[in-house]
């Protein structure tokens, strides 16, 4: 039992805690470094514009402001 307690007494309640966010910050990394990258930047094609799903006609865009 003394051997139990002196395993227990050798890391220090802040490292305990820093390993709870090590797995969640190697996942967040992670995903960032994956949007980084990719290029799912869908309105590339077609110039542009709007595409609705059911017609592949470009949205008529009125020209001037």
């Amino acid at each position: 039992m003394g051997d139990l307690a002196a395993a227990s007494d050798s890391i220090s309640p802040m490292v305990a805690i820093l390993w709870v966010f090590y797995p969640m910050a190697t996942l967040v990394l992670i995903e960032l470094l994956l949007r980084a990258f990719s290029n799912d930047d869908d309105d590339d094609t077609n110039g542009g514009k709007g595409i609705r799903v059911g017609q592949m006609e470009p949205i008529p865009v009125p020209t001037g402001a």
